[in-house]
């Protein structure tokens, strides 16, 4: 095995060990978030990011983004949330095809429910997951580029 040979199997390991974490924190959220508050996690990022923005609303396209799904996927799961009375949608006043999603009274209520439950069980996942060594360096380095944010 040559030096590059060595350097992407350093890598490869890294991302191996990045997704593993990832899948743990994404299945304790999924299983804290839908017991507590009957949310999934692509459904708490939704809120999330809408409660960041002044005025709580995004247009979709962002939402798209900042949700990581297509378009359409992120269509669908605003429209679930809009029929449960949480998000709304409007027209961008500026443009007639910008359409805006926008948190509710209810969708920021079930936000600040929410919030916390999310923030207690990604930190007790993460102190989980440090005490296994070969998940310690990746939360190691999350928390230490949170530190600069």
């Amino acid at each position: 095995m040559g030096i590059s040979d060595d350097a992407v199997e350093i890598r490869a390991r890294g991302w191996r060990t990045l997704a593993a974490l990832h899948g743990i924190i994404e299945t304790e959220l999924e299983r804290a978030l839908g017991t507590s508050v009957g949310l999934s996690v692509v459904e708490y990022t939704v809120l999330d990011a809408l409660s960041r923005q002044d005025g709580w609303h995004m247009r979709m396209q962002q939402l798209a983004r900042a949700t990581v799904l297509s378009p359409s996927a992120t269509t669908r799961l605003v429209t679930r949330l809009e029929d449960r009375g949480l998000l709304t949608r409007i027209l961008c006043a500026d443009d007639r095809r910008g359409i805006y999603t926008e948190l509710t009274a209810a969708g920021r209520a079930l936000y600040d429910q929410a919030h916390p439950i999310h923030d207690e069980t990604l930190e007790r996942t993460l102190g989980d997951a440090m005490d296994q060594p070969e998940l310690a360096p990746v939360v190691h380095a999350l928390q230490g580029s949170s530190a600069l944010a």
